[in-house]
């Protein structure tokens, strides 16, 4: 199977602080594909990354078979079109209704008549059960709705790529399993590829074809879910069963205690 998304020896600092030393992972086209991490280990950015929002200072980053970074300004415009992006804060717009929030992208790519662009807000909230908000303002809308409605706005331009980040992020249980089930049944029905990075172990483990474990800028597991599950290693162990001790790290590196503290003499 073709690969949606190829990484090779991914190299990515923020000044001195080094995210990626290394990263290599493959997207098989059509999967679900999970990618974990703790707090910090760089799964955003990886996204980020996949988009050419950032450049990385080693390695090759593919989606559908061309660098990214060596697109053009205009080549990385169309190719974004074919990429939807479950952000992590939702990312609506404030200022418009959930209606114009799903037309807004339409709209400004496509300029279709009117009428074509009622029809598809209308069926791409109705996959998500909120066809009946569409004149709901974003503040007005629960956790739950609001990740919904930007999770239709995210396929509104129909795209070959979704990514989310966090999608699971402060939801409560029922909103939750609506998400998984949506992220599931949308990937099969649209034929699409999905990224999910998260540090939710159960749900994406749920909802997941395959996942990878990063941690210190590199893959440390990958597998089915229930090879992630099932690995002898200990920092899959220490991160699915989200233990307290192990070796994934809970400090963010830094200076030691005492020379902050200028204890030393």
């Amino acid at each position: 199977m073709a690969d949606a998304v190829e990484i090779a020896d991914l190299h990515f600092s923020y000044g001195d602080l080094e995210i990626f030393r290394g990263l290599t992972l493959r997207i098989p086209a059509g999967k679900v594909v999970a990618i974990l991490g703790a707090s910090g280990s760089g799964k955003s950015t990886l996204l980020k990354l996949i988009g050419a929002q950032l450049r990385p200072t080693h390695g090759t980053v593919k989606v559908a078979g061309t660098d990214v970074h060596q697109l053009s300004a205009e080549e990385l415009y169309r190719r974004r079109l074919e990429m939807g992006m479950m952000f992590q804060n939702s990312g609506l717009l404030t200022d418009l209704n959930v209606f114009d929030n799903l037309a807004f992208p339409i709209r400004e790519n496509f300029s279709p008549p009117e009428e074509l662009v009622r029809r598809i807000v209308l069926m791409k909230l109705h996959a998500v059960g909120l066809r009946g908000a569409r004149d709901m303002m974003p503040n007005d809308l629960s956790g739950g709705m609001t990740r919904r409605v930007a999770l239709a706005r995210a396929i509104a331009t129909d795209p070959k790529l979704m990514m989310y980040d966090e999608p699971f992020a402060g939801l409560d249980p029922i909103s939750l399993n609506h998400i998984c089930h949506l992220i599931r049944d949308l990937n099969e029905a649209l034929g699409l590829t999905s990224v999910v990075v998260t540090y939710n172990v159960k749900q994406a483990l749920d909802v997941a074809d395959y996942a990878y474990v990063i941690a210190d800028g590199m893959v440390i597991g990958k597998g089915t879910p229930d090879e992630i599950k099932n690995s002898p290693s200990a920092y899959l162990k220490q991160f699915v069963n989200a233990l307290p001790d192990g070796p994934v790290r809970f400090h963010f590196p830094g200076p030691a205690l005492e020379e902050d503290l200028r204890l030393k003499t």
